[in-house]
This record gives structure tokens, C-alpha cells and sequence, in this order.
């Protein structure tokens, strides 16, 4: 079961690349269409799965799980822990890892716009007159895909599985007919075939790479998504069905244009009979569907794990599964990834148009996530530098060279992803650091807790019933809401727990580890809870951890109190004045602490304070 859910949720993207990856080596006329270039580029195509997929991914990358954990934000923070005493090691680290969760979310974007537009057109090869329709309807399907998302994917789910095996199966299946009256493309398993060519007509290849690079679309997910279901159920539909397909189906794809030379066009729909197509096209649309989908539930996930790294502001975060803690909506990033898939497809029209501007985002995202594994290899599990370069170095290399051919794209639409990605960037950047200088702020302007209740208790103000609850930032300090309560109600609850909260880089912290108490005396306890960043974040149950220290507590008798920070920027400051403004900005908009920590609403009571940054 694992194993077909495996099929359904992580090889959607990469199974759909069939589609347009081959009908691009020979779409701009640069790599001339001949028999020895079919043979070539076919051979590419295998080996390109082989070393990359096979190799790297199931074989190295997969084996640096964090807590069984994978994607961008897991490798970042199993990477960073391993060269924690190297703290300039460590913020470069963090700064490459956080651009690769950028080009995840520009990723985001592009896949269900290339995905889902290159399925309709399947349209125009069962009927011309179609053509005026494939852009609404595209535009459509996307529109309902993103619409449908609140509602949560474990209705969806149990369906996606058999759709995708189907869909494997009819891969291979299209491919082997095609192989079968042509097995003279069986050449190109050979990779000899490809090295000489490769050898002989260095340019040609070279241009060659940046469409071959299509078909390893998607093999992040591998990696993204062994959280959910494990290595092995992983590996075993990699190596027991989608690699089998999707090395049928290029090879189908080149022994047809090796005979039709003109259905270089759009192979993959002419692999069809035509009585086939209009199901194909159908069934196509459902795989891109399902491909997107999968993507889109891991642009919440990494927006998630983002906000509770502190790389992102705190956005609204919906559960929609009583059952998987994993299923979650998040409206402000849904609607987003809709407005830019829309962007997109209006900006390039066609899918051809758009696969210049796909390769490049995720080509880089591989390079980011070799140079995370290498820290990992060789500081997180010691080996030797030879052996950590060695087993890396060879990855790093190639995943350049296809990086590199895919910037010869950069101006025919290779920019679009890019200039997304710089932009989430600056938004992470800039909000991780505002939040560090408010830190330092708050570190410069404070009090210690211990001195402020030695002092405070010296001359005991009043108390009244219940328990109080204080937000601080920083453990040990005296949290600016106390301080104002101090000031307006000139009063102390009988109990008072100061809540610090930690997030972790590591994706769970057990429930036995939730939560440290330390007494102060008086009644008051210093509380810090720790989290992970896939943890869901709910104080009033966490907090009922440390009722065994501080005693029982009544949620009818519990008060939170929080300081609200407005952030003032000033000409000198920290940072840029742009990046002032746009931090201002973003913490005006940020989703209230009481809400991200599923605080209780009637029981919450705001302070406001003024920093300058």
C-alpha cells in the first residue's frame, strides 16, 4: 500500500515529463533531427535517469534522511547541525539552502502550468480545431485544481495510486510497441552511444542537455516525500515500475521519430494509435493533474516548515485531515501559486514556449541540494575528504553541466523562474533577518526575569485568581507584556508561567521532550517548548505536559498574554531601508502569534510595544 501511494504522490511530476521532454531536443531547430541525434539524444535520455535518479537520489541523497525526514528544509537543517561549530559555514549554508526553498516554491508555479498545458495540447494532435480551446481549458483545469485544495486531498488521494500505475503501464506499453518496429533503437542503451557523441560533437550535446534535463523534472520529490512513505516503498516502485516505464517510453519516442522524422512534432501522442488519443489526452490530463497536486501540497509543506524555521511570517495554517497531521491548506500560498501559475501560462501560451523557462530553476535546486549533501557526507557522518568529495564531486559535476546548458536558456524564458525565486528569497531573507534584529532589540532593551521578580516581590503587588501566561521571546527575559501589565493593571496572577517557544531543526521532537520547567519562586516558572518544524504548534496542549510542576491548569482560568510588536524602521538600520519597509510590511500582515499557536481566542489579552530596527 505504501508503494502505490508512492506511485500516486511522488513520481507524478517526473512521469508526465514524457510528455514534452523529448519533443524539445529537437523543437528550435538548434540540434539538427538525424537518425545518429535520435540514437544520441535517446540514450541521453536513459542515462541521464540512470545517474541522476538512480544514482544520486535513490542511491546517495536518500540515505541523508533527518529523522526519516526528507525535502529542501530537512537536508538544510541536518546540513547546518553537522557544521554547527563553522558559524560562517553555517549562515552561508543556510542562506544557499533557503535559496533552494525559493526555486521549490518558483518550482511550485511552473510544474502545474507546463504539466497541465502539455496535456491539453494532446487536444490539437486528435483534432486542429481544438487549438483555440486549449488555453481555456488549461487555464480552467488549473483554476479548479487550486479551488478544490481547502478542502483537503484525502478524498483525492486513495485514487491517485491506480491513475498513476495506469498510467506507468500505458507508458511502457505505448513505448514497447513502437520498439518493437524499430528495435534498432535498443542501440541507445548503450551508454558508449552517447559518449561518443557527446565526444564528437561537444556543442550539439551540449544544447541536447538542456532539453534531456526535462525528463529529471520532479526527482526531488523522491526525496521530498520519504517522510511520508519510506525508502524502501520508494525505491522498489522507482526500480519495479516508473524507471522500467519511463525508459520504454523514451525509447518508443525515439524509434518513432527514427522512422516518422515529422513526429519529432509531438512524439509522445503520436506513440498513440489514433482511436487512443482522445483517452490518452484524458488520462494525461488526470497524470498532470495529480503531478500538480502533489507539488502544491508540498509548496504548504515547505511554506510550513519555512514559518516554524522563522524564514517566513506566520501565514494561516488548516488542517484537513483528522487522520494525516501532514494534510494541510494554507489560503495565502494557494492563492499565490494561482495567481502565478495563471501569470505564467498567459505569459508563454504554449508548453514548448514554457519548458526554456523550466529546466533552469530546478537544475539549480539540484546543484543546491549536491552541495548540502557533501556538508552532510562529510562533517554530519565523517568520512574522509577524499571519500566525501569522490562521492559527491561526480554529482556536483554533472548537475553543472546541465545547469550550465540550461542557462543558454535563460533569455528565451530561463529569467521567469529566477527572477520568482530571487523575489521569495528576498521576502525569507529579509524576515529572518528583521526578526533577529528584533531579537537583538528586545536582548538590548531588556530586563533579566530573575532581577524584575526578585525586585517585584521585594514589595508584592496584588494577586488575583488564576493562571497567567507570558509570551517571551527570549528565555530568562522579562517579556515586554509583563512589564505593561504591570503597568496598566498593577496586578499578579497567583500562578505566572513565562513561555518561551523553540523551534528545532529537526522534523519531531518526541512528547517526552516537549516541554523544560524551572522554577523562580513566587509561584512563577520559567517554560520552554520545543518543537520541530513539522510539529503542529498548539500551546494550551503542550502546556498540559507541565501540570505535574506548576499544578493543574483550568482553561477557564488561564490568560495569555502576548506583546505586540510594531515595528518602527529608521534611516541606519540594520538593513536596507527597502528591506525595513518590506519587514514592516510583512509583520503588519503576518497571521496573529495567538492564532499560529491555537490559543484560545477568548482568553487572549494583546500589548502593544514599538521597536525600532
Amino acid at each position: 500500500m505504501l508503494m502505490l501511494g508512492a506511485i500516486g504522490v511522488v513520481f507524478g511530476d517526473i512521469g508526465t515529463s514524457p510528455l514534452y521532454a523529448f519533443r524539445e531536443v529537437f523543437a528550435d531547430g538548434r540540434v539538427p533531427l538525424s537518425p545518429a541525434n535520435v540514437l544520441s539524444a535517446t540514450s541521453m535520455f536513459i542515462w541521464a535517469l540512470i545517474f541522476v535518479v538512480a544514482l544520486k537520489y535513490v542511491g546517495l541523497v536518500m540515505r541523508a534522511d533527518n529523522d526519516g525526514e526528507g525535502g529542501m528544509m530537512a537536508l538544510l537543517a541536518l546540513a547546518s547541525r553537522s557544521v554547527g561549530d563553522r558559524p560562517r559555514v553555517r549562515a552561508g549554508m543556510l542562506a544557499m539552502g533557503a535559496f533552494g526553498v525559493a526555486l521549490f516554491f518558483g518550482d511550485g508555479v511552473i510544474t502545474p502550468a507546463i504539466s497541465v498545458l502539455s496535456a491539453v495540447e494532446g487536444m490539437e494532435v486528435a483534432t486542429p480545431a481544438a487549438k483555440p480551446y486549449v488555453l481555456p481549458i488549461a487555464l480552467t483545469v488549473l483554476a479548479l485544481l487550486f479551488v478544490v485544495q481547502r478542502h483537503g486531498t484525502a478524498s483525492l488521494g486513495r485514487f491517485f495510486g491506480p491513475v498513476m500505475v495506469l498510467w506507468f503501464v500505458i507508458l511502457g506499453a505505448i513505448g514497447l510497441l513502437q520498439i518493437l518496429q524499430r528495435p534498432q533503437v535498443l542501440a541507445a542503451v548503450s551508454p558508449v552511444y552517447a559518449l561518443e557523441f557527446m565526444g564528437a560533437h561537444p556543442h550539439i550535446a551540449f544544447i541536447t542537455l538542456g532539453a534531456v534535463f526535462l525528463c529529471l523534472t520532479g526527482a526531488e520529490a523522491l526525496y521530498a516525500d520519504m517522510g511520508h512513505f519510506g525508502k524502501r516503498p520508494i525505491r522498489l516502485a522507482w526500480f519495479a515500475l516508473v524507471m522500467p516505464a519511463l525508459v520504454l517510453n523514451y525509447l518508443g519516442q525515439g524509434a518513432l521519430v527514427l522512422s516518422q522524422p515529422k513526429a519529432a512534432e509531438n512524439p509522445f501522442y503520436l506513440l498513440a494509435p489514433p482511436w487512443a488519443l482522445v483517452g490518452l489526452v484524458v488520462l494525461a490530463t488526470a497524470a498532470t493533474v495529480i503531478a500538480s497536486q502533489a507539488l502544491i501540497s508540498g509548496a504548504f509543506s515547505a511554506a510550513k516548515q519555512s514559518m516554524q524555521l522563522d524564514y517566513l511570517p506566520r501565514m494561516r495554517i488548516e488542517h484537513t485531515s483528522s487522520e494525516e497531521v501532514g494534510q494541510i491548506y494554507v489560503g495565502a500560498i494557494n492563492w499565490l501559486l494561482l495567481v502565478g501559475v495563471v501569470l505564467t501560462v498567459l505569459l508563454f501560451r504554449n508548453s514548448s514556449a514554457m519548458a526554456a523557462a523550466y529546466g533552469i530553476s530546478v537544475s539549480l535546486l539540484m546543484v543546491i541540494t549536491t552541495c548540502l549533501t557533501y556538508f552532510v557526507v562529510r562533517h554530519g557522518w565523517h568520512y574522509p575528504l577524499p571519500v566525501a568529495a569522490a562521492a559527491t564531486g561526480v554529482f556536483l559535476l554533472v548537475d553543472l553541466v546541465f545547469f550550465s546548458s540550461n542557462a543558454l536558456k535563460i533569455t528565451d524564458g530561463g529569467w521567469f523562474p529566477l527572477l520568482m525565486a530571487a523575489l521569495v528569497y528576498a521576502v525569507m531573507s529579509t524576515w529572518r533577518r528583521g526578526r533577529e534584529l528584533i531579537r537583538e532589540s528586545n536582548r538590548a532593551n531588556s530586563i533579566e526575569l530573575p532581577v524584575l521578580l526578585d525586585s517585584l516581590f521585594a514589595h508584592p503587588p496584588p494577586r488575583v485568581a488564576g493562571t497567567a501566561v507570558f509570551l517571551n521571546a527570549v528565555a530568562g527575559v522579562a517579556p515586554s507584556a509583563l512589564l505593561h501589565s504591570m503597568k496598566h493593571y498593577k496586578v499578579l496572577h497567583e500562578r505566572n508561567l513565562f513561555v518561551n517557544v523553540r523551534s528545532h531543526e529537526v522534523p519531531w521532537v518526541p512528547p517526552e521532550q516537549r516541554s523544560e520547567v524551572t522554577p523562580l519562586g513566587h509561584d512563577c516558572w520559567q517554560v520552554t517548548i520545543h518543537y520541530g518544524f513539522k510539529d503542529r504548534f498548539d500551546l494550551p496542549l503542550a502546556l498540559q505536559g507541565v501540570q505535574p510542576e506548576v499544578g493543574a491548569l483550568d482553561s477557564m482560568q488561564t490568560s495569555y498574554f502576548l506583546s505586540r510588536e510594531v515595528v518602527v524602521p529608521r534611516a541606519g538600520g540594520g538593513m536596507a531601508q527597502w528591506r525595513e519597509q518590506l519587514f514592516t510590511r510583512l509583520q503588519l500582515n503576518a497571521s496573529a502569534m495567538a492564532e499560529f499557536l491555537c490559543l484560545p481566542t477568548n482568553s487572549v489579552v494583546e500589548l502593544g510595544s514599538k521597536i525600532e530596527i
